[in-house]
């Protein structure tokens, strides 16, 4: 019975862990980590908040919900942000996490939700290089000799690579205020291997189904970590719109 007993609470205890605040939390699942909120920040689009994790502060980003000092929350996965400037709240962080999926109860390591959820933060990311976009069939914009189509620019991407170009498109899908840039999606009825919607970054705010013009410069193989690159992408470029959606302009 002694024997019995010892081995209950040793279970009971190991189903604990106390970090170096303190903190009393359930054990989380491997590579699941929790930290408890110090201080909170709320803005239009994201939730900024100050945890103590490990005996270390440091500030974490999620999509806006509530949240108090004191309340403990269970993640799996970060993107680590440097000199992070959020115009939102007007404050710039030296380093930032985004967090995509936390919970006031521990996860399951094989969550589906996490990187999906990221994936939505990125602006529909290509994982790998694949869009998450569908090709718009209706779409096929009438272009002039030696204009610039998402099948050049997939197909001589190297010869675009970090130079200044502009292209037209319509608009299929924008993620407003992710990492403090708009991304929107064009497609433009060609296609390169299967490489038909091209990824911009931008200030401007274009709707669903405008026809634009896009100006920038095109980065190749970009990383944003979390298991998000872009084969091909367009960052802060202006952005002109030539048609608004359900006009003839």
């Amino acid at each position: 019975m002694r024997i019995f007993v010892m081995m209950i609470l040793v279970v009971l205890f190991s189903s604990c862990i106390r970090n170096k605040n303190g903190l009393m939390t359930q054990q989380t699942a491997a590579g699941e980590k929790a930290f408890e909120v110090a201080e909170v920040i709320q803005g239009s689009t994201y939730t900024y908040l100050k945890v103590k994790e490990n005996g270390t502060e440091k500030w974490v980003a999620v999509t806006r919900q509530d949240a108090a000092a004191g309340d403990v929350f269970y993640y799996d996965q970060e993107l680590q942000m440097n000199n992070f400037h959020s115009k939102e709240i007007d404050r710039t962080f030296d380093i930032i996490y985004f967090v995509s999926n936390i919970s006031k109860t521990p996860l399951a390591t094989d969550n589906p939700g996490a990187m999906g959820a990221m994936g939505g933060m990125m602006g529909g990311g290509q994982h790998s290089g694949k869009v998450s976009a569908t090709q718009n069939s209706a779409i096929h914009l009438e272009k002039k000799d030696g204009e610039v189509t998402i099948a050049n620019v997939f197909a001589n991407r190297n010869e675009f690579a970090a130079k200044e170009f502009e292209i037209r498109g319509v608009v299929v899908k924008v993620n407003e205020q992710v990492m403090d840039k708009n991304w929107v999606h064009i497609q433009d009825g060609t296609s390169d291997n299967g490489n038909f919607d091209l990824t911009i970054t931008t200030s401007e705010l274009p709707a669903v189904n405008d026809e634009i013009t896009a100006k920038g410069k095109l980065t190749l193989n970009k990383d944003f970590g979390y298991g998000y690159s872009y084969e091909v992408i367009m960052e802060d470029a202006t952005v002109k719109i030539d048609k608004k959606a359900g006009t003839s302009m």
